[in-house]
């Protein structure tokens, strides 16, 4: 094997973790004090860590649509970046902003008129009626309250974005830390009643993550505007909304697969979560033990498929061909090496994490089995996860859409669906076989990364446009 075909020097290991590292923590630290913050919950009792996990289930579909929203426009923002183009990194800062209103506009009203019955498709297993009645009213005052922060949420994504793209890690990392930590000391308080405080459960856990998510906000804007001399996109971005018609005619033919791609991957998530809640009402909390470990662990392979996404398209938007696909095939191989670590470290804890929940032990026993089949797939959902970046990153949405959100919707979600209903399959064999259709898109991904199919310069024909 030729090692400098898989293995990077100290100079590109250390550009790569300038990137991957600030993510890394970021990412790190908001899923520990998510977990955190899930614990705690836990701590109050099954019924309400059930009402608020379901919440978070359909609050992750809008906060993956923000996402989706801003990263048609990030593609263009990174390759902009790499051609020098300040003005063009500019419009498609101004492109986020817009996307995520209209997001704000159509997500807030679903989540607060529709709520309630969104919540009750996730309560149909067996249990006790007053334990479903208590889990559905946890679950939609959570939800009202998150709503509150959810303008906060979308335009620090914007920003973060922004910032991201232009090489700009540190800012959005520090701003997320202290956020996190300011979600965890009012977690403390609220929810458990500290320092003369009412104790308001879970009512509690989603106010403390409003107040971070504001503090987040703050910092961000603020010190992204005191420091442009250095975040040169954002001088002027408020002096119109205006983008080249062009340009956004651009972004929404790449931009559109993504928006719906990680809107239909989160809702086809929340439909295999719901065929896994067939199975029981403990299914539920011990699911979300499982995700709740799975996402603090997954942050290593999170981050370096976001790190995949700018850099190789930095270097397409450069073009510089031979050097992205060298730069890809040595992240996909340090991700997986990093992410065999995180998997050991998961399957470590797998009997000591449920434990730290006030639930039955049938929940933690289910748990302990399901994080273990979780970890034991870590690795491949690293590969896929970096396949999709690597296809993102050369603008290819359309077949980023069909790998990821329509796989999700028409093979896993009705392989779930099928199996929970037409058979008596326990739910760990049914974990296991819902899990394992991961491998077939990292068959899928490894062809066409092979194939070339992504190389491509999306910004190459377009002149410098003109700054406003």
């Amino acid at each position: 094997m030729n090692r400098n075909k898989y293995f990077g020097d100290r100079q590109f290991y250390r550009a790569a973790l300038i990137v991957a590292l600030p993510i890394m923590i970021q990412n790190g630290i908001t899923n520990f004090v998510g977990m955190l913050d899930n614990i705690m919950v836990g701590k109050i009792g099954t019924v309400e860590m059930t009402g608020v996990s379901i919440a978070n289930t359909l609050l992750f579909v809008f906060n993956l649509a923000v996402f989706g929203a801003i990263s048609g426009a990030g593609i263009f923002g990174a390759q902009f970046h790499g051609k020098g183009d300040v003005a063009g990194v500019r419009y498609a800062f101004r492109f986020k902003l817009i996307e995520c209103l209209l997001l704000l506009l159509v997500g807030g009203c679903v989540l607060f008129f529709f709520g309630k019955p969104l919540i009750r498709l996730f309560l149909k297993g067996e249990g006790e009626q007053a334990h479903i009645d208590a889990s559905l009213d946890f679950g939609y005052r959570y939800i009202k309250i998150m709503l509150i922060g959810l303008p906060a949420f979308a335009l620090v994504q914007c920003y973060a974005g922004s910032l991201r793209e232009t090489g700009q890690t540190v800012l959005p990392m520090t701003a997320g830390v202290i956020a996190v930590f300011v979600n965890l000391v009012c977690n403390w308080l609220l929810i458990f009643g500290k320092l003369g405080l009412p104790r308001l459960g879970s009512d509690g856990a989603a106010i403390a993550t409003v107040i971070s998510r504001f503090v987040e906000a703050l910092i961000v804007v603020l010190f992204t505007h005191r420091a442009s001399h250095r975040h040169t996109f954002i001088r002027g971005a408020y002096r119109s909304l205006r983008v080249p018609r062009k340009l956004a005619g651009q972004i929404i033919r790449k931009g559109s697969p993504l928006i719906l791609n990680e809107t239909l991957w989160a809702l086809g998530q929340s439909l295999l979560i719901q065929s896994y809640s067939i199975r029981g009402y403990r299914v539920i909390s011990a699911t979300n033990i499982t995700f709740t470990l799975g996402n603090v662990c997954g942050v290593a392979f999170i981050a370096m498929g976001a790190s995949i996404g700018i850099l190789v398209g930095q270097k397409l938007g450069a073009g510089q061909v031979e050097e992205a696909k060298d730069t890809d095939r040595k992240l996909i191989v340090m991700t997986e090496i990093i992410c065999l670590v995180f998997a050991g470290i998961m399957a470590g804890v797998s009997g000591a994490f449920p434990r730290m929940y006030k639930t039955e032990p049938e929940i933690r026993s289910l748990a302990t089995s399901l994080i273990l089949i979780h970890a034991a797939m870590m690795p491949i959902n690293a590969y896929s996860n970096a396949a999709y970046f690597t296809l993102r990153s050369g603008g290819k949405t359309f077949i980023t859409f069909l790998f990821d959100s329509f796989f999700s919707c028409a093979v896993v979600a009705p392989v779930a669906f099928c199996l929970s209903r037409f058979t008596d399959l326990p739910i760990v064999p049914l974990f296991l076989c819902c899990q394992s259709l991961e491998l077939i898109k990292c068959l899928v991904g490894f062809l066409m990364i092979r194939s070339g199919i992504w190389i491509q310069n999306i910004v190459k024909d377009e002149t410098t446009v003109c700054a406003q």
